[in-house]
């Protein structure tokens, strides 16, 4: 059944998974963290194993799959398609090469960037080469909205548009609760994008459109975005990538967050991707090995 107002369908297994045999209104392709690099396998400053060249089999299989269901509207990449550990003079070839596999997907790719992305890069040579959109006015903006169907609208957030320049903030020690949040490979969003994104919102709500939002971790003006996200009652859902851990949370205006697991982390053999089906009150996402399946439900 469609629950009320914010209820999680954790069980996919009786007739949620398919909007109780409806049809969905759309479908999209979902991955996270690829961060490929032809190295051998490494681990993060926590001793978290990332297996760099194994990264690319996920994609691979994930294009597979994508395309085997046929019916997938669109893919979004949630960031770092390469490693920061990928060697410069390698930099160039492991985009395109990133790049190049999800372009095998049949249907349209969105990609975000990510810090890993921008070690490598700057703006204006990251952007075409995953050819994210700009606003028309010919400068390298990162965040974007579209909308692939009436009713629906999905907003891109560059969670970099401010970044650290200070390298002795790269460590939270010290740092207690969400202060941790001031280093290096975090960022804000800057006063423009916060005042596109607003426009956005008041244009989706005036159209009368729900909202699925994609940004990164947990933002340096984490405060100031949820302020404004909770202004409007179209935001439903909030994706994101970075963490790299499967996270979840419920916010007090009835928005669900999400968080989807690292293909860079999966060990050989094991995958971390999946699908999302849109219904009118719910998202069912369907995941692969390492990513739960998930439906989330609202009914405003």
């Amino acid at each position: 059944m469609i629950g009320v107002r914010g209820d999680v369908c954790m069980d996919l297994g009786n007739g949620l998974a398919n909007g109780q045999g409806k049809h969905p209104l759309l479908s999209f392709g979902v991955i996270s963290d690829v961060q490929y690099a032809d190295i051998p396998d490494g681990h993060t400053s926590l001793g978290v194993p990332r297996y760099y060249r194994h990264s690319i089999l996920v994609l691979q299989r994930a294009v597979k799959n994508w395309n085997d269901h046929k019916n997938l509207n669109f893919v979004i990449n949630f960031g770092d398609i390469i490693d920061g550990k990928c060697p410069k003079d390698q930099s160039l070839n492991a985009v395109k090469k990133v790049a190049s596999e999800f372009e095998n997907f049949h249907s349209p790719v969105y990609h975000m960037i990510g810090n890993h992305c921008l070690y490598s890069f700057p703006r204006d040579k990251l952007l075409p080469l995953l050819k994210i959109p700009n606003h028309g006015d010919g400068r390298t903006h990162a965040y974007y909205d579209f909308s692939p169907t009436p009713g629906y609208r999905f907003v891109v957030l560059d969670g970099y548009d401010i970044k650290n320049p200070n390298s002795d903030k790269y460590s939270p020690e010290g740092l207690k609760g969400v202060d941790r949040r001031f280093v290096k490979h975090n960022g804000a969003v800057g006063n423009e994008q916060m005042e596109w994104l607003d426009n956005v919102l008041k244009d989706a709500t005036n159209m009368k459109q729900k909202v699925q939002q994609a940004k990164k971790m947990l933002l340096w003006n984490y405060d100031q975005v949820m302020d404004l996200i909770q202004r409007y009652d179209c935001v439903k859902v909030c994706l994101s990538g970075h963490n790299h851990q499967e996270g979840y949370s419920f916010d007090s205006r009835g928005v669900h967050h999400r968080v989807l697991n690292a293909a860079s982390e999966c060990p050989p053999g094991t995958n971390a991707f999946g699908y999302i089906d849109v219904y009118d009150k719910m998202l069912s996402l369907v995941g692969t090995d390492r990513v739960k399946s998930t439906g989330f439900c609202f009914d405003f």
